[in-house]
């Protein structure tokens, strides 16, 4: 049964990719009034780089520029109304998949950021931690590995 729905899933998506344009790339973005703290969050305890900045707007990358993240300062006049509204700090995480967890966890944890949940293993396959940015965003920290049998 999960072979079949792994098909189906990956035709659907090998359909939908068809009927898009050959590029599509998702770029996450936030509603804040914390470009500052976000900033400095994101580029020194996490590594990340700037792609553009300006008075309202923040663009992130990864530190191996695979994905990025935005902020945005909310009830900016240059936004429509569905990009006025700030981030309520509720119902939003992010995951990062790193290389060694292990590592990545010794050096957060060396910069003093609050640990909310503590490294560990999981019995479906992850070994993480999480912390929180300063918007009350939930961010996964995890090496994927074999799940318990």
């Amino acid at each position: 049964m999960s072979k079949l729905l792994l098909t189906a899933l990956v035709l659907t998506i090998g359909w939908a990719n068809a009927q898009t344009s050959k590029k599509m790339k998702l770029n996450a973005g936030i509603i804040t009034n914390k470009l500052q703290e976000t900033k400095e969050f994101y580029t020194k305890v996490l590594n990340f780089g700037v792609v553009f900045e300006n008075d309202f707007y923040l663009l992130l990358h990864t530190p191996k520029h695979s994905a990025e993240l935005s902020f945005l300062q909310p009830n900016h006049p240059s936004q429509n109304p569905i990009f006025q509204s700030p981030f309520n700090g509720k119902g939003v995480y992010l995951t990062i998949e790193v290389e060694n967890v292990d590592e990545v966890y010794k050096e957060i944890k060396g910069k003093n950021v609050a640990i909310e949940i503590e490294i560990r293993d999981e019995p479906w396959g992850d070994r993480h931690f999480a912390i929180t940015d300063p918007n009350g965003i939930g961010i996964d920290i995890v090496t994927f590995t074999k799940p318990e049998e």
